[in-house]
This record gives structure tokens, sequence and C-alpha cells, in this order.
């Protein structure tokens, strides 16, 4: 059978950075044989040619194709593309890696959808990231209906045929912006792209001796010469028009206007400036008409008219504004929800300055203009930026972020814009959102992994993107009901914390760092009435949370030490910890009562004194603890009743209701929903 996937890797003097990539491709879940993987060797000088053809003689699916040096990777992708017997072609760079999971999920979207290219979600720890691609999965989209052209890198699937018969093939030789070029020209002809964005495919993984691809200071003549081939491709493959002004206005934003753009402008040296603005420039005038112009946000249309009247300083000076302005957010509230997410209620605006001055406008005659202060001496006498068709460009979002792999995923959340007036006249725009963020699965993606997460507000205005961090500016009321929880099946430990000296908050998900034991300490341990053998604890579970067994210790004054299993189920938003009748072995007495939450080697979170009678008998009754309020166990019990009942309907109805035509079904599972 012939493969279903080849995997195209250039290699040129990797060393040890290549294993993580060979590791990933040995790991994946996609069985050996129904893919091959291409090291195309560009005359490497290091043992990897040696390494290489070890790991082909060990494994059967790998190969090894020697060449002479070539010195850029477009050629070893050719090679890999004419060689390769699968049905799709996987580009992979030698110091990155796949998910374990990669190639068959990609592989799948693609065959079943007839995909020309399959783009995978990606992650980075040291470039930037095209998030917007990746919000949801899209089975079919193409270049007119789906922003793909914020996605130049050819780590993706593509069909080998279409590559083929299209005669898609990268420049050889060494040179700039090759990428963009070659995928220009794929994304023209395809017919359907698809997009996987609920599973992170691809890690961009930043080298610790800064040689990563693409990190070599650029020179402007040839740079901007290569650009003006892929310009080409755009204008050959499109009409003048909306479309075409869309593409456009991508390349002048990021690989033009962003290169005279803080923070890399303000470190060029006034000859390597000239070099730079010498070679944008007659691109700009060439290709940039003012239908591109017009459609960028309002401090980059700046940016655009100043290199339009070849203002060199203005550029700068704008750029050493820009650089100040930063976006800040403020925590107003903070709630658990019944299914385990969080609710945030935000106030973000964007800053300038060290003393964080707000970005001011101006609202005159119905119209709203960038604040004088900003752009005096760069527009003529009297002209403001006026921005009022930008004010619903004003955006909002949550993420969650991966502190150690970089992995980001949106939240739910919406945001609206409010004009605020300030003091000397002029106003500001404040964005006011509400959302939620989770480290449970959810539409668009499962569980997030071990680790570190921190929410992030990203923010958008007059062509301006920042991020803030959440939490170090909060309302009073925030931090006591930042619980720790249990969550999940299997339950797990997420604790949201606030970081230290900083003061943002994360969430710690599934043991990461941060112990249960240490965030319960000051919170209170309850007893259920009537003698009832159980403890809540302040420790947040959501409707979905398994039942988790943990051990318990009973320390004697003298000393012994007993352990025994316990249960910590979820019961109305807190964890219940059920006790033992008795504890085989224990001494009579007074005993102090602990539970594990964080694992055999962690610290025991206390609970309470007991007395202990004959037999390791256990008595809550003498604990010294606060009972639970009567009401709370009269609605506890309420809710057991009605998740028995449940429970009964759903074995006994279930059953019957899947053998049910689809509009009798739907019908039934809304009347079930209601009641």
């Amino acid at each position: 059978m012939p493969a279903k996937v080849s995997v195209v890797i250039p290699v040129y003097n990797p060393g040890k950075y290549i294993d993580p990539c060979v590791d990933s491709l040995l790991g994946q879940t996609l069985p050996a044989e129904d893919f091959e993987v291409l090291f195309i060797d560009d005359g490497s000088t290091d043992d990897s040619p040696a390494r290489l053809d070890k790991l082909a003689e060990e494994h059967p699916h790998f190969r090894v194709i020697h060449i002479p040096n070539s010195g850029w990777p477009g050629k070893p992708r050719n090679i890999g593309v004419s060689e390769a017997e699968g049905e799709y072609v996987q580009f992979v760079d030698q110091d990155d890696y796949l998910a374990s999971d990669a190639l068959r999920r990609l592989y799948e979207m693609g065959h079943r959808n007839g995909s020309d290219i399959v783009i995978g979600k990606v992650a980075s720890n040291f470039r930037g990231v095209p998030h917007g691609v990746f919000r949801a999965n899209r089975e079919k989209c193409d270049l007119s209906n789906a922003p793909l052209y914020d996605s130049l890198t050819p780590h993706k699937m593509f069909r080998t045929e279409f590559l083929r018969d299209n005669k898609i093939a990268y420049p050889e030789g060494k040179r700039r912006l090759e990428d963009q070029l070659y995928m220009m020209q794929a994304y023209f002809p395809a017919k359907v792209v698809s997009i996987l964005g609920n599973y992170t495919c691809y890690y961009y993984s930043r080298r610790d001796d800064g040689q990563n691809a693409g990190s070599a200071r650029i020179v402007p003549s040839g740079y901007y010469g290569n650009l003006r081939e892929v310009l080409d491709v755009v204008v050959e493959n499109t009409e003048p028009g909306e479309f075409r002004d869309r593409l456009l206005r991508r390349f002048y934003r990021v690989e033009m206007l962003g290169r005279l753009s803080e923070p890399s402008v303000l470190g060029y040296t006034p000859e390597y400036l000239d070099e730079m603005c010498d070679a944008i420039r007659p691109l700009a005038l060439d290709f940039m008409h003012d239908g591109v112009h017009d459609g960028l946000g309002g401090l980059t249309r700046l940016r655009s008219t100043l290199l339009r009247r070849d203002d060199r300083q203005g550029l700068l000076r704008i750029a050493r504004f820009a650089k100040s302005v930063k976006a800040t957010a403020r925590l107003e509230e903070l709630d658990w929800q019944y299914d385990g997410r969080i609710a945030l209620t935000v106030t973000g605006r964007f800053t300038h300055g060290e003393d964080r001055q707000p970005l001011r406008l101006v609202h005159r005659d119905g119209r709203f203009l960038l604040h004088e202060e900003y752009t005096k001496g760069l527009l003529s006498d009297g002209e403001l930026l006026d921005v009022t068709d930008e004010m619903d460009g004003f955006k909002g979002e949550l993420s969650l972020r991966n502190r150690e792999t970089a992995v980001e995923w949106p939240c739910p959340a919406e945001f609206t814009h409010e004009v605020v007036e300030l003091a000397d006249g002029s106003c500001e725009v404040v964005l006011r959102g509400s959302g939620t963020v989770t480290s449970e699965a959810v539409k668009g993606r499962g569980r997030v992994s071990r680790g570190f997460w921190d929410i992030w507000v990203p923010m958008r205005g007059l062509g301006l993107v920042r991020k803030a961090r959440l939490g170090a500016d909060r309302a009073p009321q925030v931090d006591a009901k930042c619980l720790p929880a249990m969550l999940g099946s299997p339950a797990r430990p997420v604790i949201p914390y606030f970081t230290d000296p900083h003061g943002n908050l994360t969430l710690d998900v599934a043991g990461r760092a941060k112990k249960l034991a240490v965030y319960l300490a000051d919170r209170p341990v309850l007893r259920m009435p009537s003698g009832k053998p159980e403890l809540r604890l302040d420790l947040y579970t959501a409707t979905t949370t398994s039942p988790r067994t943990v051990e318990l210790t009973l320390t004697s004054a003298d000393g012994q030490c007993r352990t025994a299993p316990a249960t910590l189920r979820p019961d109305h938003s807190r964890a219940h910890l059920t006790i033992p009748a008795q504890v085989t072995g224990a001494p009579e007495g007074t005993a102090q009562l602990a539970v594990l939450l964080d694992g055999p080697k962690s610290p025991a979170f206390p609970l309470c004194d007991v007395s202990v009678g004959s037999g390791g008998r256990i008595r809550l009754e003498r604990t010294g603890l606060a009972a639970v309020d009567p009401l709370l166990v009269r609605v506890l019990t309420v809710q057991r009743r009605r998740a028995a009942a449940l429970n009964v309907l759903r074995s006994i109805g279930g059953p019957l209701v899947r053998r049910l035509p689809p509009k009798a079904r739907k019908k039934v599972r809304r009347l079930a929903a209601r009641l």
C-alpha cells in the first residue's frame, strides 16, 4: 500500500536540535507503515549524515537522501516532493517537532475533504503565531473566504499530486521570502483548504544558540526584490478591487510597514534606516494605492502616510510613541461556574508613557480624531488623524496560554467599547467584557495539558495589537473567590493563583507546582450534621468532576500514624470527603485527621482532631468543626435525589430514546432538559 503521508525535512548541521523532531516522528500515532520520513541532507558537515543513516537502518519508514550543499532549504524540499510516495506531503523543519497525533489528524481531515492543503494549529515560544487562523476547525475554505494569507509558513500538509500538477516548487538557492512566494503560489489554485484548529500539531522551538531559520538580519535590497515577486503573484491572480487590496494590505502591513515599526526600527542605524526606506518606498508607490492605504488601522495608516512623504524621522517618532502604548486590564469579578468554568469580568484600555496616561481621542463635529499631542509636527498644520470609522474596531479577547509550550487557546468572551469623557475635554475608549476560561474540554478543544496556563487579554484598536496579563489590577473581592478546584474525569487539581511578585492570574493545572494543601490552608472545613461521616472542604468541584480516591492519615498523640482510603466527591460545588467508620489498628484517644490531596510525597492537609474509640472507630461529632448550614443540607439532599432519579431515567429511557427517529429524539431531549 502507498504511504498516506511523506514527511519532508531539509537537514543541514542540526546537531542536537534535531532530536525533538526525530523523537516526535517516532512517537506518531499514525502507524509506521502509513507514513515515510524523508531527510534531505543538504551537505551537512557535522555527524548528522551518519546519525540519520543509522536511523534509517533501524526504522524502515525513514529514508535519507544526501545532496551537495545548496545553501538553502528550497532545493531539499523540492527533492523531497519529487521523491515522496505519500498521498500527502508534510513539511517539517529540523529544529521543530510535531505533536504525537498530528499526522493522523491532519491526514484524516485532508482525506475526507479531498483537501489540497491542510493547515494544523501551531505554537511557538519565539515567533508570532496567527491565532485568528486557528479559532475553529474549517473543513473546507479557500483564500477568498478565510484569512489564509496570515499563515505563510510551509509547515503544512499538501496533497502531493496537487503540488506536482500545478508545478508548485521552491526557488532554489539563497534568497528571502521563499515561503511567502511558495504559499501564495499554492493558495491561489487550491480548491479546498482545511484548517485543524482544535489540536496543536506543530511546535516551533527557540534554539538556545539563536540560529533558528530566518533569524539573520535582512539585506533590504534583496529582501524587497524578493517581496516584489510575491506581490506580482498576487496581482497576476486577482482583479482590481477589495480582494486584491486585502491581500496586498497584509504584505504592506507586515513585511513593509512592520519593518519600519517598533521595536525593530528603533534599533536601526541611520544608514540602515535609509537602506530600508529606499527599498520599501518604491514597492509602496508601485503596489499600495489608496484602496490599500485607506483600509489600514489608524496608526498604521499614519506610518503609511509618513512613508509616502518620505518622512523618516517621523517614522521613528511614531514608533517611539507606539512602543510606549500598552494594554491594561482590570479584573472586576471572578466566579466559579457549575460546569467548571471561571467567569471573568474585565475592563480594558490603552495607555501610553511611563505614567500610563490614557490614549486620548478628540470628539469634534461628530468625528473622532487622534489627539493632536501624538501627531503634531507629523501632519499638516491643523490636520488630525480621523479614526471615526475605526471605533467599532476596538476589540477585546480572552486567551489561555501555556507558559512552557506556548500553546494558546481563545476563550469565549464578549467585549463592548464605550467612549469615556476625560477631565480635559478629550476622551478615551474603554473596553468592557465578560468571558470564561477553563482547563476542561470545551467545543473546539480537549482538556488542556498539565502546566502553568496564564490568562491574557489581547486588545485591538487603531491598528495596534497589545496583550495584557490579567490580575495585577483587580477588585478587592476577587481574592476570596479564587478557590482551588478539583475538576474533570479523571479528577485533577486546578489552582487559580496570582503570581508573585507581579500578581497575574494563572491556572496551575494537574499539580504542575502548586499544592492543594497550601491553598486550602486558610479555608474552612465543615462537618455534615447528624453524625454523617463526611467533611465539606472549600475545594471547588463541578457537576462533571468524578469521585477520586485519596488517602487519610490518622496520627495519635504518641506519633503513631495509620492510613486509610477515602473518597473525595463533588456535592453542590464543593468536595465532600467521606470518612471511614474506623481505621484498623488506630489506638484509642485523640488523633489528628489529615488527608493527602497532593500525593503520598507531599504534605498532608490537616482536617481536625477526632476521637478514636475501641477498634479504631472514629467520631466526628466532637471535632469542634462548624456544621454545614441546615438549609444547604436540604438543598444537597434534594439534588442527590434528583441526580439519582436522573440516572435511573437515563439508564431506562436512554436506550428507548436512541431508537426514536431523529426529530422525535430531539423533542424528547428538549423536554428532558426543561424538566
